[in-house]
């Protein structure tokens, strides 16, 4: 699926590939691996690895994304998860309930919904665990997932080496639009099920007020390299919304990323000025490199001890 056709898709689907590995070695520890592995409880959670090195990138999508949105071929260059296995090792798996498109869904295991940031933790840490994915890791989240990446450091900070937060929702942005804006943003562009996808009764759904008192609550982020990428241009919203939502929208979401930018001091806050929400396709290169900065960085310390 080609960038273009994917982003006007993914706007319809969830505002807030390029083709599926196949497994070929025994395990997720090296070579190409794509299946679902189970974790406790009997669940299945799809994974899939790519590249060899340490320390292991993990990729956490945005809300109701695949975990092949990191392998959509973008109209230049290369797409971020084939990028980063070429310097170290990558993984990406499905949440329960997400899709690629209006008819590429979820290939993990379904749950209840609604779900939190600390559920989807629960999720992520027992998925590494029982795939014996090796640590450790550099979490990149885009848009959602940067908000459940922050809570797993927080949650495992030990497990954690660097953070790449893609454009990631800030919990600042509920506190910096009125109770009535925010209201409207959760549930017209968070929580209701889009006209394409509403036949999926699985379909994510994220309780993004708890998950903030989740994020607030949590054990502030130790010291470890971290870099924010910010789009550059306006969200793709509907034409339809309440007049003033779009810019209450974006002028909290704005407040938000600068807060981000300032979670750990001397973070390198890069804005991507040819971009929307999805970075990772419309400028996957800035992803790419930040990405490799954190790995290098890292690689750095450890040759240094």
């Amino acid at each position: 699926m080609r960038k273009t056709t994917l982003l006007l898709c993914l706007a319809v689907i969830a505002i807030g590939s390029s083709g599926s590995l196949h497994a070929v070695a025994a395990g997720p520890a090296s070579g190409d691996f794509a299946e679902a592995v189970e974790i406790d409880g009997g669940r299945k959670l799809y994974l899939e690895c790519r590249g060899a090195g340490s320390p292991t990138v993990v990729l956490e999508a945005g809300l109701r994304n695949r975990a092949d949105i990191w392998s959509v071929q973008p109209d230049q260059g290369e797409a971020v998860l084939p990028a980063v296995a070429g310097f170290t090792r990558v993984c990406a798996y499905d949440r329960p309930g997400t899709t690629l498109g209006a008819e590429q869904l979820s290939r993990s295991d379904p749950v209840p919904m609604p779900r939190t940031a600390k559920d989807t933790v629960a999720d992520l840490h027992a998925l590494l665990e029982a795939a014996a994915v090796p640590g450790p890791y550099v979490l990149v989240g885009h848009s959602t997932g940067g908000l459940i990446i922050r809570l797993y450091a927080s949650t495992y900070p030990k497990d954690i080496a660097g953070l790449v937060l893609v454009d990631a929702i800030p919990e600042g942005v509920q506190t910096a639009m009125t109770p009535e804006e925010w209201t409207l943003y959760d549930r017209l562009l968070l929580t209701e099920p889009p006209a394409a996808i509403a036949y999926y009764k699985d379909l994510e759904t994220i309780d993004f007020n708890a998950s903030f008192e989740q994020m607030r609550r949590a054990t502030p982020l130790s010291p470890l390299p971290l870099i924010v990428i910010s789009k550059g241009r306006p969200f793709e919203l509907p034409s339809d919304l309440p007049a003033g939502l779009p810019a209450a929208v974006e002028k909290a979401w704005l407040a938000g990323q600068g807060e981000l930018a300032s979670l750990l001091p001397d973070t390198p806050h890069i804005i991507a000025a040819k971009s929307s929400h999805y970075v990772q396709i419309e400028q996957p290169q800035l992803v790419i490199d930040a990405i490799k900065q954190v790995v290098e960085k890292i690689r750095a310390q450890t040759s240094a001890q």
